[in-house]
């Protein structure tokens, strides 16, 4: 989002651009529940697992400073919020998907990223980049990454995650790693002998000698790009119904940030 001080001379573009975004979901007729998972610091429990895992370091200090005010938005919103200290925002995201996929029409993961794909579950749940109006069933998981959902996992174990630091093995590329795969589904099922793969892959035996020698960190790496679903979410499904802005807080945070213009807008007030 372009730059925008507030009265005060703090930076608010961001939370502008979350403010706008956030309402114009909102008030889309198909979105009947709405939860938002944040990180309140950007360290978990992965980072005592592994030392490379991700941090805050290179973050813009103008963006890191929003962080605590976007968790006020997303409250004087009226939107149900999971800040989150010790497990990550996407542990969150997973453990509502799995826990309500049941009870509603549809689950939409609004995220472009990777590790929540395992998460999609036939068109039960479903990933949607709202910036580039993408959409991914389990179908489509499987045409982008040639993988299934449940393989997602061993997939970014192996090729590695550069956003959240996992380094994946040396010479594992993404058309090696989904050709094996989409075969064997999870990295312990994968022959360690090359000559027992029933699938070609270009390299084979020093894949194959790299995953030998590297399994213990294949399968840490594996643990760090599953995600939880156990994170203590105390709320039931109807608290996350959206009913409209919190009133007071939402024209507290609007005249403190230099956004009067959104008070002129006719939005429900819970």
């Amino acid at each position: 989002m372009p730059p925008r001080t507030a009265p005060d001379g703090r930076e608010v573009g961001a939370i502008r651009g979350i403010i706008d975004s956030t309402l114009a979901l909102l008030t889309d007729p198909d979105v009947t529940h709405a939860a938002v998972a944040t990180d309140q610091v950007i360290e978990s429990f992965r980072n005592d697992m592994f030392e490379g895992y991700k941090t805050g370091a290179g973050i813009e200090p103008a963006l890191w400073a929003q962080f605590p005010l976007a968790d006020r938005a997303f409250r004087a919103l009226g939107v149900t919020l999971w800040s989150m200290v010790e497990f990550e925002a996407d542990d969150a995201i997973a453990t509502a998907a799995a826990r309500w996929k049941d009870d509603v029409d549809e689950v939409v993961i609004l995220t472009p990223d990777k590790d929540l794909m395992q998460m999609v579950d036939g068109h039960r749940v479903v990933s949607f980049n709202r910036r580039e109006r993408k959409r991914l069933a389990e179908e489509d998981v499987f045409e982008k990454f040639g993988v299934s959902p449940k393989s997602i996992p061993d997939y970014l174990a192996l090729v590695g995650d550069t956003a959240d630091g996992v380094p994946g093995l040396p010479g594992w590329g993404a058309k090696s790693a989904s050709t094996i795969l989409a075969r064997y589904e999870h990295i312990e099922a994968i022959p360690s002998d090359a000559d027992e793969w029933d699938v070609t892959v270009r390299g084979a035996s020093k894949l194959a000698a790299t995953l030998v020698e590297r399994m213990d960190d294949a399968l840490l790496f594996r643990e760090l790009t599953t995600l939880r679903l156990d994170v203590p979410i105390t709320e039931s499904l109807e608290d996350l119904r959206w009913i409209g802005v919190d009133g007071p807080r939402f024209e507290e945070l609007c005249v403190e940030l230099g956004f009067e213009n959104l008070l002129e807008r006719d939005l429900p007030r819970r």
